[in-house]
């Protein structure tokens, strides 16, 4: 039995490709090969599960950058995808760093939750749906935005001095797509033009 196998075995997806969120803990006798090793391994975006169905990840309950989780959520036909299409990373990419002004950043998603519909569809996608972040300013808002995940409160701006706590909502995130909207690191440019409101 192939590590697909294995994992669509434990997991029991339904009809239409979703299953239960699967602990790595259950990751123990008939199912030890699917330990992770370096990365996702068998279950990364070129896997053969992957192929098949949308594969999500949780990384929001133990300390450090380590997969907690993992789940299928629908069949993947090839419109759904984490991915960023390649004109729009190019474009980013081009940019500095909208926190420190840094060459060769990253490309990343101003919600941080990804959880819009539209924005994981690459042909939905728009350029304004990112932003340029150097590794270091990406690799900080990703733990912001896992503390937010487990606790529902946002990052209070004004932990950096800004006289304003966010733009827009208030300190709990509604779990909605819209949430993130108003967080200092959804868009810190837009942030900082929000500043002048305070004077």
């Amino acid at each position: 039995m192939t590590k697909t196998e294995l994992f669509l075995k434990l997991a029991k997806p339904d009809e239409n490709g979703v299953s239960r969120w699967v602990s790595v803990s259950e990751f123990v006798g008939e199912f030890s090969e699917l330990k992770f090793g370096n990365g996702a391994s068998w279950a990364r975006k070129e896997s053969t599960l992957a192929k098949q169905y949308i594969v999500e990840f949780d990384k929001s309950i133990t300390p450090g950058n380590g997969i907690d989780r993992i789940r299928v959520n629908g069949f993947n036909n090839g419109e759904y995808s984490q991915h960023i299409r390649q004109d729009i990373k190019k474009t980013i990419c081009s940019q500095r760093c909208v926190v420190l002004g840094t060459s060769n950043p990253e490309c990343d998603h101003k919600n941080g939750r990804k959880n819009e519909d539209r924005v994981m569809k690459n042909e939905e996608q728009k350029l304004s749906d990112f932003q340029p972040l150097s590794k270091a300013a990406n690799d900080a808002k990703r733990q912001f935005c896992k503390e937010c995940k487990q606790t529902g409160i946002r990052y209070d701006a004004k932990l950096l001095g800004y006289p304003m706590s966010y733009y827009k909502g208030d300190a709990y995130h509604n779990g909605n797509e819209d949430g993130c909207e108003g967080c200092y690191w959804y868009d810190p440019l837009e942030f900082k033009k929000h500043l002048q409101e305070k004077k």
